[in-house]
């Protein structure tokens, strides 16, 4: 016995996570846990705190050069890291 309306289980979990209100805090903790694999290893590495309030992702650093060299680069940040989850999950970034 087949169903007629036969729906695919990424499209069902993301309807429910949209009417249970908890889209938004799923693409924000997948946003956070990305950032190592988007920023590399390297940059990781010098990264102590990454978390996300009102659409701003806030990033504390420990070395001020990585800082002042991801200053330059927050525009393509934002965009890179909001292409990476598939969603406009951010709108800014403060690096500390």
């Amino acid at each position: 016995m087949r169903r007629q309306k036969a729906e695919a289980v990424g499209l069902l979990v993301q309807q429910f996570l949209r009417e249970e209100g908890l889209e938004t805090p799923y693409n924000e903790y997948r946003l956070v846990e990305a950032w190592p694999e988007v920023m590399g290893e390297g940059i990781a590495r010098y990264t102590k705190d990454v978390q996300i309030r009102n659409r701003v992702l806030y990033v504390r650093l420990t070395s001020s050069v990585v800082r002042n060299e991801l200053m330059y680069a927050r525009k393509s940040l934002v965009h890179k890291l909001n292409q990476h989850v598939g969603a406009q999950v951010i709108e800014n970034i403060v690096l500390s």
